[in-house]
């Protein structure tokens, strides 16, 4: 029995919802490329990861006006964030805890056909901007701010509520593409654990909740809240970029924001993401932070041929956006939902159960000891 450890080069099952093709990634066999460059809305890529084809004009409206109608959020859920505003409670559980919530207060969460699955989708997916939004002010002591409901796009909706204010349109604009670029991703590590989750027929909310798990790590999502406590240090420190990189790396740390799993040559997602941290951090005078960004990727490119990949310049394009770093992987979450809820009804109707196999490599034994005292056991 061969192992592939981490199912690396292992294909599990098949999808119609991406794929990542010649180094490009593709949605419903849509170049990431043109969704980007020609300002998709993140309506549109939800529409298109759930139902395989893009919408007409006509279902794009009629699909925003149920999207937007579901984003407001109950009291109890406010008053659920405010006690999850105390110290030491990572934002990443504070999200779980909270869509887990949603579930439970949903009387059709355990409902499981088509029609159930898609309410289901519709309110995960609204709320969670306005679940981050609320949560992001009510930590910093600030009253939240309910949604729009006069048809304003979800990415400049969830800027609004952040800050109260009307977001400027170079904000919104990389706002929108980040949660495109974001939105989902082959059978990345949440993905596969959404559909692991779907595949034993449990519910939406506890699929997305496992995701959500899954996406917290380090090494997955949590990766761009980790590029840019590693910008600050070298910003704040003594060190010049190549010696601290030098340390960090004999000390056997990994450098986050850099390699994958997948992409050899470039992530294709990345080309955009620093373009936009180059436009952002001149507009906002924080040029320091792509110039530092730079630094890092030429050096470790020449150094030991690793390349960037959706996290490094995300995080420069998300501090610009005034955004706390222990928030960016939420950020993450509010786009790669759309993907989720995508493969949980993908998956559903495969109706196939995920259960992989193991190579045991332990010890065996003929006989069990039994050492029982004469007062112990179950005869006792």
């Amino acid at each position: 029995m061969k192992v592939h450890k981490g199912l690396d080069g292992v294909v599990v099952s098949e999808t119609k919802i991406s794929a990542i093709v010649e180094n490009q990634l593709l949605f419903a066999g849509y170049n990431i490329d043109e969704l980007v460059e020609k300002d998709v809305l993140f309506e549109e890529v939800i529409y298109l990861l759930w139902y395989l084809r893009a919408p007409d004009a006509e279902e794009l409206v009629s699909f925003q006006e149920a999207l937007y109608a579901q984003m407001p959020v109950s009291d109890t859920i406010i008053t659920s964030l405010k006690i999850q505003t105390r110290e030491n409670l990572h934002p990443m559980s504070v999200l779980r805890s909270t869509i887990s919530l949603l579930g439970v207060f949903d009387p059709d969460a355990e409902e499981t056909d088509r029609e159930a699955i898609c309410d289901q989708s519709m309110a995960i997916q609204a709320k969670m901007p306005t679940i981050i939004a609320a949560y992001a002010r009510l930590r910093r002591g600030l009253d939240p701010i309910p949604p729009k409901q006069d048809g304003t796009a979800l990415a400049a909706n969830f800027l609004y509520m952040l800050t109260g204010e009307e977001p400027e349109k170079k904000n919104v604009q990389a706002m929108n593409r980040s949660l495109v670029l974001h939105a989902d991703h082959d059978f990345n590590a949440s993905t596969f654990t959404a559909r692991v989750c779907a595949s034993t027929m449990s519910d939406v909310y506890s699929c997305i909740t496992a995701a959500i798990g899954s996406l917290k790590g380090p090494l997955h999502g949590g990766a761009n809240e980790k590029v840019f406590d590693m910008l600050r240090e070298i910003d704040e420190g003594t060190l010049a970029v190549e010696e601290y990189l030098d340390q960090k790396m004999d000390r056997k740390e990994k450098v986050m924001g850099f390699g994958h799993r997948v992409y050899k040559v470039e992530d294709p997602r990345k080309k955009h993401l620093k373009r936009m941290a180059q436009e952002l951090t001149a507009s906002t005078g924080k040029q320091q932070w792509y110039f530092l960004s730079c630094q890092i990727e030429q050096y470790l490119k020449e150094k030991k041929g690793l390349i960037p990949n959706v996290d490094f310049y995300s995080a420069t394009v998300y501090h610009c956006l005034n955004i706390d770093s222990d928030l960016f992987t939420l950020l993450f979450a509010m786009s790669r939902v759309s993907g989720w809820l995508g493969h949980i009804y993908e998956q559903k109707i495969e109706d196939c159960l995920i259960r992989p196999r193991s190579l045991y490599v332990g010890e065996r034994h003929e006989h069990y000891p039994v050492n029982r005292s004469e007062q112990g056991g179950m005869e006792a």
